[in-house]
């Protein structure tokens, strides 16, 4: 029988939580990183991951001291093991974590989106192996993937690396790589999206 205290515990845990305790805590861990001269992101883990497997042997680029960076790879599987913690063992009675606004619902069915109450939106063709034999699948799948790899890369991070570390840090490249990345998805949203499955 499980015991009282933890299934408080559990309780407390799970109930959504404000802006405002979601803010402080991101930077009192930007302060604790930029305190010990770390800079946090999570695409910079597939270039320590290739470099561990001996990448630097290929190519200039992998070549580095991967090994100071393994604290950025326990982020990344404390994210994956979290996201697996909070959907198995965390979750709701009801089942609802996607919280999706009516109108993102109403744009996205109009687009032939399927949505259901507390999931996340989704076309079940694209995840099929067929769909990589489409047009659209072709666009979305493989060369949205290689834009989004290409474009962390090219840009010296994803969008938490200067969103989140790289502004912390007042670095003003990542400034215009936030302004990118926003200026991106809005076209994105309202020009390819559409274009795509409209």
């Amino acid at each position: 029988m499980t015991p009282e205290w933890i299934l408080e515990f559990i309780e407390f845990i799970s109930q959504p939580w404000p802006w405002w305790v979601a803010g402080p805590m991101i930077a009192l861990i930007m302060f604790i990183l930029l305190f010990f001269g770390k800079e946090f992101g999570m695409s910079a883990n597939f270039r320590v991951m290739c470099a561990a497997d001996g990448a630097g042997d290929l190519a200039d680029f992998f070549k580095f001291d991967w090994k100071s960076q393994g604290w950025n790879l326990l982020v990344a599987l404390g994210a994956v093991f979290g996201g697996y913690l909070a959907a198995r063992h965390f979750t709701p009675v009801d089942g609802n974590i996607a919280h999706v606004s009516a109108a993102t619902v109403e744009s996205l069915q109009e687009l032939g989106f399927n949505f259901e109450e507390g999931h996340v939106p989704l076309i079940p063709e694209f995840y099929d192996w067929k769909a990589l034999f489409t047009m659209r699948g072709l666009l979305v799948i493989v060369v949205g993937g290689f834009l989004v790899g290409f474009g962390a890369r090219y840009a010296g991070g994803c969008t938490s690396g200067h969103a989140i570390s790289g502004m912390s840090a007042l670095q003003l490249g990542s400034m215009y790589a936030v302004v990118g990345f926003f200026a991106g998805g809005l076209f994105m949203t309202h020009v390819i999206f559409p274009l795509i499955f409209g």
